[in-house]
């Protein structure tokens, strides 16, 4: 099938929904992911994008997002004592429909749900959605130094493709190398299943914050 557009709408899952951001959603955003170790990571071009305080953090996000031409999500706890609260937010964007490729990326995630189910079933609902609208190739990246990042990409089962040398300035100025994955379409039954597998020792359980 060819690729289209993927429809920018709720995507329900166990534990979590994804749904549109809105630009009134930020300062809610800002409460969930408005911490220095979150942009450390590399989130927002690394340590120096980091706004600290909710109005910067409102005028900044304006201009992150690609509003118009991606499916910007916010996450939110599905069920238990934190229903309904964002934790975090992730793009599925980047869409070349003639070349069937996509790119799931700008993930950040409140400290909070860190290691919880919540990146796993994220992840699984994004992929779900681009490999059902056509797509043949899903890229996910991070910044070189990002070991975390690297490897819970490496940890869903994406192939590592190599580094690109001076990708992007980071927010300080410097040149950012990117660590490169994929997941095609022949490696999604193999990657859905081992997110599955990831998912299920958390039953029914709803997602529990941990210590910041």
């Amino acid at each position: 099938m060819s690729a289209i557009r993927p429809v920018y709408g709720d995507l329900e899952g166990r534990f979590i929904r994804l749904s549109p951001l809105h630009r009134e959603e930020l300062p809610e955003l800002y409460a969930a992911i408005g911490h220095p170790i979150v942009f450390a990571g590399g989130f927002g071009g690394g340590s120096a994008g980091y706004r600290d305080n909710v109005d910067d953090f409102v005028e900044w996000a304006l201009g992150y997002f690609a509003w118009d031409v991606s499916n910007v999500y916010g996450v939110r706890v599905s069920g238990g004592p934190h229903d309904g609260q964002l934790v975090g937010t992730s793009t599925l964007g980047d869409f070349e429909l003639a070349f069937e490729h996509t790119h799931v990326g700008w993930t950040a995630y409140d400290p909070r749900v860190w290691g919880t189910q919540v990146n796993a079933e994220a992840k699984l609902l994004m992929l779900t959605h681009a490999f059902e609208s056509g797509f043949g190739r899903v890229k996910i990246q991070a910044d070189v130094i990002n070991e975390r990042s690297r490897a819970a990409i490496a940890g869903i089962g994406a192939t590592f493709e190599g580094i690109v040398r001076r990708d992007r300035p980071r927010a300080d100025g410097s040149w950012r190398d990117s660590a490169v994955f994929s997941i095609i379409d022949e490696d999604w039954p193999r990657v859905r299943a081992g997110l599955l597998a990831r998912l299920e020792p958390f039953g029914d359980q709803p997602v529990h914050f941990r210590t910041r």
